[in-house]
């Protein structure tokens, strides 16, 4: 069986691995031109290519499958079948009508909550306690081609969308795997998905991640585990950016105003973890576990109060 991958980021790579040690040829490995990254703003290999050329595959990075250049090269490589995961590029219909088998999708949500491009931060967002993974027959929408296969997985508390990708990268490529024989054989049947229950996440941008203190508690407890590792949570203090690193809701609930950083006197224990600051949101404290200051290193929230005088107290912008 000649296999196309296309992905780009991490969630991809144990598919890929998954792909590369099977029986089946991966012909080529289409992923995302190479990013500037960084202060230095040096040009970044995705994950997917990384891999891929640790294994000899022929890596393609097209801006866009829609002209019939790009078309016709892939058309020429005679893919069997397309698989995607967390590609980022759109299929056109011409692209999804070259391979016989047609063209999978393995999408990080359990279809049809949460289509688009950020599934796994928004299903932290939104507060969902269960997310899983999908394996769909693609169609020219975002998304909404009809549904192959799924499997669940538990959302825990302090998960972050950098744990919860790396579990359900591992989770789909063995479902991948699993059904793929019965793809083949012809054995599995694709079920339309309900319009009705359809939600779409979004790309993200840096502005996302300002916290906004007048936001209610859990809603920012959830952003700053759905923003990391990125945009990441951050405020201002004393002119700087204040990443916000790790941050859990505390029992106390002084009525200041928002914003507010106070010192917790005894330190408050939750979730294992002992907290001695925390800061005022519309209906509770946010206990700060760690925190960095531009231009600093991540410090636990005690060490940073201990190394900076006049945070305590301090009110920080609301947005």
């Amino acid at each position: 069986m000649r296999i196309v991958f296309m992905g780009t980021p991490a969630f991809a790579v144990p598919t890929l691995v998954r792909l590369v040690d099977s029986e089946h040829q991966v012909v080529a490995v289409y992923t995302q031109p190479d990013r500037p990254l960084g202060r230095g703003r040096h040009l970044s290999s995705s994950p997917v290519k990384s891999l891929a050329l640790r294994h000899g595959l022929e890596v393609i990075q097209p801006i866009s499958l829609r002209s019939s250049e790009v078309q016709a090269h892939l058309q020429s490589l005679h893919p069997d079948l397309i698989i995607v995961a967390a590609y980022g590029l759109i299929l056109p219909k011409k692209v999804l009508a070259i391979p016989p088998e047609g063209c999978l999708n393995l999408h990080a949500s359990l279809l049809p909550r949460h289509r688009g491009p950020s599934p796994i931060v928004a299903a932290i967002l939104a507060g969902d306690e269960v997310t899983g993974v999908t394996l769909m027959f693609m169609d020219a929408g975002m998304d909404t081609g009809p549904i192959l296969v799924q499997r669940q997985t538990l959302i825990y508390p302090r998960d972050t969308t950098l744990s919860l990708t790396s579990r359900l990268a591992q989770l789909g490529a063995q479902l991948l795997m699993e059904a793929l024989l019965k793809w083949l054989a012809h054995d599995l049947i694709p079920k339309p998905q309900n319009e009705a229950e359809a939600t779409y996440s979004r790309l993200l941008t840096k502005e996302d991640g300002e916290m906004d203190w007048r936001m209610p508690i859990q809603e920012l407890r959830r952003k700053v585990r759905a923003f990391q590792p990125w945009p990441g949570c951050y405020t201002h203090w004393q002119g700087k950016i204040l990443k916000i690193l790790e941050a859990i809701p505390i029992s106390a609930r002084p009525d200041l105003e928002p914003g507010h950083v106070m010192q917790l006197v005894p330190p408050v224990r939750e979730e294992d973890v002992e907290i001695e600051v925390g800061v005022q949101t519309a209906d509770g404290v946010l206990g700060l576990i760690r925190v960095q200051l531009e231009g600093g290193r991540p410090l636990t929230a005690a060490e940073f109060v201990r190394g900076h005088r006049g945070f305590v107290g301090a009110v920080l912008p609301k947005s």
